[in-house]
């Protein structure tokens, strides 16, 4: 790695956004706890101080000696980071006694030709979200702009030994509409990156890096058709060939013709993967299980049970590869306090420790968007690239009560139905996940003469960026209409079709 940021975490909601949005700029960074401060590293061109939740005021709040970072590299604080940069040479901070939440036109008239504002208009719409303000700046410090609210929106230390600048709003969220041109000046006109980090320059490296930390041992990996552990496996594959082992095992409830499909993929990659049937296993292990928590565990459980018992046809096996990416490993992370666990969904269900393999994870440090461009870099097909995120559990949890293998067929066909028909309407890019739940209720109905009871399906499908919250998709009337009557006459055994138009929160996406 030549060249990389740091952003130095208070634990703001916004902190994996100034991530994204540096990553934007071709510009390698790494988030870490506040409390870890900056080691020695050629490699570091600039720190990142992020917004927070606290006041620095508070007794218990984040603490941090800027000075000392500012010693070795250039800094920027941004909201909380510039209130504590503010507070720690000797300005004053305190409550605000005005709005300061939302939207806000930025005045750069001052200095507009400063390196950091280069380029921005003179009025600049940008995002307020903190309740403290900076009423008097240290000595040694100038105002670069204001707003209709506050005195001090951006600031920069005269005569400290590398830049120093702080920002009262967030340049990383949307609603400042020149905030990426903001953070690209720092980044380049500052801290001197030259934004080199493609994710062509990522295979490189990394595809290096594998092969120096696998040498001649074998590594097996549990694939899942998903883009995560493809692209891992692909990577993977690329440094070490047929010495990577996977293992792909239909658990019964994947999605219609998944299983053949995915290994046909695998085989295009020229990946070593067995696909294992085990459906009817998964069926007996699940017969009569209705609570989701349960079938949770029954599919998590069984599933290390047909790795571990594969794995033991392979010699030689010592290391585990996994599609870990970086929000699973910062959510994994305390702002205040030492590294726990990454969650035990992330982690294969405990794999690791029950199989004595030392992990091997490629995607540790990328964002599920990056991770899509480094597979269009390794030539994975787009298809499978951008298709929409899956559970775990797959259709179980999107059978309501107990899982049977006639519920799965029903619930698979209806599900083909609806996905073809996004995918035909040219709507399938535009949502971020979609899919059918069959739902523990059957109802009459009328085919032709005859009277029917049977099952009813709810369509779901939401927009969202990352899952953490997410909107009903407004699909339109006439293509809801038309997917109903597909599904009807053409899944046998259902006949009733809703629209579930919950958004999250405070509903969830998958139901169960």
């Amino acid at each position: 790695m030549t060249e990389k940021i740091l952003i130095l975490d208070f634990g703001s909601q916004y902190t994996q956004l100034i991530a994204r949005a540096v990553r934007e700029c071709n510009v390698y960074c790494e988030i870490l706890p506040f409390h870890k401060g900056v080691q020695p590293d050629p490699a570091i061109k600039g720190v990142i101080l992020s917004g927070s939740p606290f006041s620095v005021n508070d007794p218990e709040s984040p603490d941090l000696d800027v000075a000392n970072i500012v010693q070795q590299i250039p800094v920027l604080g941004v909201c909380y980071g510039a209130q504590l940069t503010a507070k720690r040479y000797g300005g004053r901070v305190a409550k605000s006694d005005k709005r300061e939440f939302g939207r806000a036109i930025l005045s750069n008239t001052a200095h507009p030709e400063d390196a950091l504002l280069k380029e921005v208009s003179t009025t600049s719409q940008v995002w307020m979200s903190h309740g403290d303000t900076i009423l008097a700046l240290p000595d040694g410090f100038e105002v670069l702009a204001t707003t209709e609210s506050i005195p001090v929106a951006a600031f920069k230390a005269l005569n400290t030994p590398h830049t120093l600048y702080g920002l009262q709003f967030h340049p990383e969220v949307y609603h400042s509409v020149e905030g990426k041109k903001i953070l690209r000046n720092f980044l380049y006109n500052i801290c001197g990156c030259h934004g080199d980090w493609t994710p062509a320059s990522f295979v490189h490296e990394t595809v290096e890096h594998l092969r120096q930390q696998i040498g001649s041992r074998k590594v097996i990996m549990a694939l899942s058709g998903g883009v995560d552990s493809t692209v891992a496996a692909t990577l993977i594959h690329q440094a070490i060939g047929d010495r990577l082992y996977g293992i792909f095992v239909d658990n019964g409830v994947l999605r219609k013709n998944e299983f053949q499909q995915v290994l046909d993929t695998y085989k295009q990659l020229g990946l070593n993967v067995k696909g294992v049937d085990a459906k009817n296993l998964f069926y007996t292990r699940l017969a009569g299980k209705v609570s989701p928590e349960e079938k949770r565990k029954i599919i998590g459980g069984l599933f290390i049970e047909v790795f571990e018992a594969e794995a033991k046809h392979i010699d030689g096996i010592g290391l585990l590869g996994q599609g870990t990416i970086y929000p699973d490993v910062i959510e994994s992370v305390s702002v205040h306090g030492p590294s726990v666990t990454i969650k035990s969904h992330h982690n294969v269900g405990g794999l690791p420790d029950r199989m004595h393999l030392e992990l091997v994870e490629p995607l540790r440090f990328l964002f599920k968007d990056e991770v899509r461009k480094v597979g269009l870099e390794l030539g994975i097909p787009r298809e499978l690239l951008f298709r929409h995120p899956f559970p775990g559990p797959g259709l179980a949890i999107r059978i309501l009560g107990e899982v049977t293998e006639d519920k799965v067929r029903l619930l698979q066909d209806a599900d083909a139905v609806y996905t073809r028909s996004l995918r035909e309407s040219g709507l399938y890019d535009s949502v971020w996940q979609a899919g059918a739940i069959l739902l523990p209720v059957k109802s009459v109905g009328v085919m032709g003469d005859e009277r029917t009871y049977e099952f009813t399906v709810a369509l779901r499908a939401v927009t969202s960026v990352d899952g953490m919250t997410a909107d009903w998709a407004h699909l339109p009337y006439d293509f809801l209409a038309k997917v109903s009557n597909e599904i009807i006459n053409e899944v046998r055994g259902i006949n009733r079709v809703v629209y579930d138009i919950s958004s999250k929160p405070p509903a969830t996406i998958e139901w169960e």
